[in-house]
């Protein structure tokens, strides 16, 4: 992997910070930084407050070093004249590098007069910001679109029927529980059909 890029090689546009010897392996330094690598700075400090890794504290302090670098650490243009601040809201991160350190090694002893070989690695983190276009925000409804929107969703559509709570899905209601009107009884008596059929003869 090349070397980082110097402050006299970044872009008008752009701010870097660095951190190097950090106690932190970078195998698990680079899964936190391809995690935020590209967004918006702002985007990537609150989304590694809810990382609970060690490299996770160690990449938001270079983040946060490269920011203020971006307003108060501008080195000076091709003029010799400082350059302008950039504005914090409009910084990306383009571009972070995990790079391997030295190792320390320790030996942890073990029984029958073994020792087992312990490597601690290292790591630097170099990150560059750049200002860009200023992040797209999603356009608010009014109050009046709002209101619409809540009344034409409890308001019922007129010229449809409601549908009826009696009989099986798909079939029509009775005309009687339509219109709550009692339906006469077509059974009779015993002693009714008898007098029924006496008259027919």
């Amino acid at each position: 992997m090349g070397k980082p890029k110097t402050e006299s090689s970044l872009k008008p546009s752009q701010a870097s910070a660095t951190a190097k010897y950090l106690r932190v392996p970078p195998r698990k330094a680079r899964l936190v930084m391809d995690a935020v690598r590209g967004k918006y700075v702002s985007d990537a400090l609150a989304a590694l407050q809810f990382v609970p890794n060690f490299a996770a504290r160690a990449i938001e302090k270079v983040i946060k070093s490269a920011v203020s670098n971006a307003e108060n650490g501008r080195p000076n243009g091709e003029n010799g004249r400082p350059l302008q601040p950039l504005i914090t809201e409009n910084l990306r991160l383009v571009r972070g590098t995990i790079d391997e350190g030295p190792r320390i090694k320790r030996v942890q002893p073990r029984a029958q007069g073994r020792a087992y070989r312990i490597i601690k690695r290292m790591c630097h983190i170099s990150v560059i910001v750049e200002e860009v276009e200023p992040k797209p925000r999603k356009p608010r409804a009014t109050a009046a679109g709002r209101r619409a929107r809540a009344a034409g969703r409890t308001t019922p559509s007129s010229g449809t029927a409601a549908p009826s709570r009696g009989g099986r899905r798909g079939h029509a209601a009775p005309a009687s529980q339509a219109g709550n009107e009692p339906v006469p009884s077509t059974t009779t008596s015993p002693e009714g059909a008898a007098a029924e059929t006496a008259t027919a003869e």
